[in-house]
C-alpha cells in the first residue's frame, strides 16, 4: 500500500511516498513559496534532487505538480495515480475533538475548522492541503493526523492551568502539547529497539529541534509535555522564549509602547538562543561561538541545557524514575555538547554518558554507560513514517 504523507503549511508543502509494507521512502520533496513565484523539489529514492522552478498560484497546483512528478514516465516512483493508496495529512491542532488520528469525513473537516483559532497561522493552511487533495483525487482515502493527539492522554491535573475554571469551560484554554507525532514515534522505536513492551517502560521524549518539547510518556501514553496552549511555552527554543512569567506582557507593553501582539511576536520570534546571544538561533553557530569565547552565546547556550535539564528532571520525578531518556529532532539527534551537557546535570539521578557512544549524529545509538540508572538513547525521528503508519492502521480499522 502506497501512503503519500502531505505536511501542508501557508507557503510551503512537504511530502514523501512511502510503501507502507517495506516502510520505504519512495520518494520525498518539497513544494516552496506557494502563492509568490513557486518552487518544486523532488528527489525519487536513489536519484538525484529535481528542482523545478513554476508557479503556484494556490496549493491546488502545488500539490498537482507533486502528482505529475511521482508518475513522471523518466523519474516517477509511480506508473500511475492509481497506485496511491491513501494520502496522510499533517493536521497541527485536533483540540478536545481528537485524541487519535481519524479518517478525514466532511463532519471531521467541519470538526477542525473549529480548532482554527487556537493554531491560525497552521490549521487553516492543513485545510487548504486536504481540500487541495480531495479536489484532484477524489477516490483516495484520506486520514488526518494531529500533533496534539498523543497528548490527549494527560490527566486533568496536567493539562488544566490554574485559571478561572469557565475559561476552560467557554474558551478551551488549556495544554495541548505538540509534536506528538514525533514523541509517538520515537517512544514506540525505542522499545522496539529495546525489545521490551512500552507498555512496561517509562521513556522521557526530548524534541530537540527549532522548536522543541520534551513528554513523559508512560506505558505508551502521554502523561505530561512541555508545551502548552500553544508552542510558545515548555523549554527555551530558538528564537521563542518559553516559559516566562506571564505578568511580563503587560509590563513591556507599557514600558516599550507595544502591543500584547507586538510582545508576543517577540516571544516567539525574537527569544530564546537568538534573544538571549544576540547572534543566532542555530545551535551550530552557539557552539562555534562559545568556542571562540563568547561569553554570551555561553550563557545562551547554558541556559538552554538548564531548560532542558529542569524538564526531565520535572518528569523524571513525576514517572517516579526513567528507563529511557531519548534525545531526537535536529538539536537532539547532531549537538554531542548539549547531550552532553544535560547529561552532566543529570549525574545526581545517576545518569551517566559514554564520550565515546555520544560522540554520533543523525543515527541510532545508546550512549549511556552500563551503570546509568537510566539508559539514555539517540533516535532520528521520523513524523513522516508515523503519519502513515497512523493512516494505514485507521483505514484498515475503518474497514
Amino acid at each position: 500500500m502506497n501512503v503519500l504523507v502531505i505536511n501542508c503549511g501557508s507557503s510551503s508543502l512537504k511530502y514523501q511516498l512511502i510503501d507502507s509494507e517495506t516502510e520505504a521512502v519512495l520518494a520525498k520533496g518539497l513544494c516552496e513559496r506557494i502563492g509568490i513565484d513557486g518552487r518544486l523539489v523532488y528527489q525519487k529514492t536513489g536519484l538525484d534532487k529535481e528542482i523545478t522552478e513554476a508557479a503556484m498560484p494556490t496549493h491546488k497546483q502545488a500539490i498537482q505538480m507533486v502528482l505529475d512528478a511521482i508518475v513522471n514516465p523518466k523519474t516517477g516512483a509511480l506508473k500511475s495515480l492509481a497506485e496511491v493508496d491513501a494520502v496522510g495529512h499533517r493536521v497541527v491542532h485536533g483540540g478536545e475533538k481528537f485524541a487519535s488520528s481519524v479518517v478525514l469525513t466532511e463532519e471531521v473537516l467541519a470538526q477542525i475548522e473549529e480548532c482554527n483559532d487556537l493554531a491560525p497561522l497552521h490549521n487553516p493552511a492543513n485545510l487548504i492541503g486536504i481540500r487541495a487533495c480531495q479536489e484532484l483525487m477524489p477516490n483516495v482515502p484520506m486520514v488526518g493526523v494531529f500533533d496534539t493527539a498523543f497528548h490527549g492522554t494527560m490527566p486533568e491535573d496536567a493539562y488544566l492551568y490554574a485559571l478561572p475554571y469557565e475559561l476552560y469551560e467557554k474558551d478551551g484554554i488549556r495544554k495541548y502539547g505538540f509534536h506528538g507525532t514525533s514523541h509517538k514515534y520515537v517512544s514506540q522505536t525505542c522499545a522496539e529497539v529495546m525489545g521490551r513492551d512500552i507498555k512496561d517502560l517509562k521513556i522521557i521524549t526530548c524534541h530537540l529541534g527549532n522548536g522543541a518539547s520534551l513528554c513523559a510518556v508512560k506505558n505508551g501514553v502521554s502523561v505530561d509535555t512541555s508545551m502548552g496552549f500553544t508552542p510558545l511555552a515548555g523549554i527555551m527554543m530558538g528564537t521563542r522564549s518559553g516559559d516566562v512569567d506571564p505578568s511580563i506582557i503587560p509590563y513591556v507593553m507599557e514600558q516599550e509602547g507595544l502591543n500584547a501582539s507586538e510582545v508576543v511576536n517577540a516571544l516567539n520570534k525574537k527569544s530564546g538562543l537568538l534573544g538571549l546571544s544576540e547572534k543566532s538561533s542555530d545551535m551550530r553557530d552557539i557552539i562555534a561561538s562559545v568556542n571562540e569565547g563568547d561569553e554570551q552565546a555561553k550563557l545562551a547556550f547554558n541556559k538552554y541545557v538548564r531548560t532542558i535539564t529542569d524538564y526531565i528532571a520535572k518528569y523524571y520525578v513525576l514517572l517516579n524514575g526513567a528507563d529511557v531518556i531519548c534525545f531526537t529532532a535536529g538539536v537532539g539527534e547532531n549537538s554531542i555538547p548539549v547531550r552532553k551537557a544535560v547529561c552532566e546535570n543529570l549525574k545526581c539521578l545517576g545518569i551517566k554518558i559514554d564520550d565515546d557512544k555520544n560522540n554520533v549524529m543523525g543515527e541510532m545509538a545508546k550512549i549511556s554507560t552500563d551503570d546509568s540508572s537510566s539508559m539514555v538513547y539517540v533516535l532520528p525521528t521520523d513524523e513522516e513514517l508515523m503519519i502513515a503508519r497512523d493512516t494505514l492502521f485507521f483505514l484498515h480499522q475503518n474497514g
